[in-house]
């Protein structure tokens, strides 16, 4: 059997993969606004030490930041475990939406001059990491697939998502909504979407020998869709 060397972006490497794989084409479609703006107090003083909050509009991300997609299939094989960090600074986690595979550990450093307490009571991973001051950090290792959604016991306007992949196919789209998923073992899986608002929108993928497969997510799910 002749195999095939696929490139699956930064944090996979190279892997390999048999011929008769193929790839997919995607697309998310938001069809209308979905973030609500936070509104946060001015400052926040600790001690004597007063940290001003990032502006609202300032960097802020598009819509299709805040989606994950990931493939799914019991034939599937997981992705490679990584060690990421969910940076806390400005109060407010950084990235807002992160996706790593099963097995992977995400470290929760504090790079504001004042405590956080970072915990999540997701039924895919709680925790609760206390409050630790500016320069310390804590880490969490992710053993199931699932979302979660992790805020800080100090400051109730903190919020990320820790999308854990059961497959070693999973992105954020670009700002455009596309991605592509490349290598992918021949037969029928489901894609899976992911955004705060709307939670989780589906569709079947048949995946062929050699051929690219195209797919349209929509957000939030049209009810022809449903």
């Amino acid at each position: 059997m002749r195999l095939l060397r696929v490139g699956l972006g930064p944090w996979l490497g190279a892997l390999v993969l048999p011929l008769w794989a193929g790839e997919v084409a995607g697309r998310v479609v938001i069809s209308k606004s979905l973030t609500k703006r936070n509104v946060t107090a001015a400052m926040y003083n600790l001690r004597g030490v007063s940290v001003s909050p990032e502006r609202a509009g300032s960097g802020a991300a598009s819509e299709y930041s805040r989606v994950a997609v990931f493939l799914e299939g019991s034939t599937l094989p997981g992705g490679e475990a990584v060690r990421v960090d969910l940076n806390q600074q400005g109060r407010r986690f950084s990235p807002e939406i992160l996706i790593v595979p099963v097995g992977s550990t995400v470290s929760f450093p504090n790079l504001d001059p004042l405590f956080h307490n970072v915990y999540s009571l997701s039924n895919t991973k709680p925790f609760d990491l206390g409050y630790y001051p500016a320069g310390h950090t804590r880490q969490v290792r992710f053993d199931h697939a699932g979302v979660v959604q992790v805020y800080c016991h100090v400051h109730p306007n903190m919020y990320a998502a820790i999308v854990v992949a059961p497959s070693r196919w999973y992105a954020r789209p670009d700002e455009d909504g596309t991605f592509t998923f490349s290598g992918v073992p021949a037969g029928s899986y489901r894609l899976a979407g992911w955004h705060r608002t709307t939670g989780f929108a589906r569709k079947t993928v048949r995946v062929r020998e050699g051929a690219v497969t195209e797919v349209v997510v929509t957000m939030p799910v049209r009810d022809e869709e449903r």
